[in-house]
């Protein structure tokens, strides 16, 4: 899926739901770091990090699941595993990263894992800013209000970042 089909997929999805949001577009950008310096007006704690992560389960099985948190912070993987009674947690891969979002490359994925089949755990300092922003593929850019993507994107809210 490229940046535009994304974008416009969650563009729609606010404004239907009417809630404000905002989009530009930029040069092609894989760290949070690299899209903070090109969102003026914005900080890098606004940037609403999305890291897919695979889990091996406790009860045995594996699952995909969707981590949001401020670009700023990283998360704690003892806490992301307490959390979903996992016995391992690692990064997804580039391939499963493309499988599991029907192709939207790493440094692109948005924070709506709801719109893959992916349970989202978000961390409550996200919302401490009124407005978050986050990359819809690698070339856009998409402001909205904190309050508007919780109850958009409906995560698990849960201290998941690293003190």
């Amino acid at each position: 899926m490229d940046s535009h089909a994304i974008a416009d997929r969650i563009t729609a999805l606010i404004t239907q739901a009417g809630a404000w949001c905002d989009s530009f577009e930029h040069e092609p950008v894989r760290t949070s770091e690299e899209a903070a310096a090109l969102r003026p007006g914005y900080t890098l704690r606004q940037g609403a990090k999305a890291i897919i992560v695979r889990t091996k389960l406790v009860g045995g099985g594996r699952s995909y699941v969707m981590l949001v948190i401020p670009a700023d912070r990283r998360f704690d993987g003892a806490k992301v595993k307490r959390l979903l009674h996992a016995k391992e947690v690692r990064f997804a891969t580039e391939a499963e990263v493309s499988e599991l979002t029907d192709g939207v490359q790493p440094g692109g994925v948005p924070p709506f894992g709801n719109l893959f089949e992916l349970d989202v755990v978000s961390d409550p300092t996200l919302y401490d800013n009124a407005d978050i922003v986050f990359n819809a593929g690698r070339t856009t850019t998409i402001a909205m209000h904190s309050a508007d993507y919780r109850r958009l994107a409906q995560p698990t809210v849960a201290d998941i970042v690293a003190q």
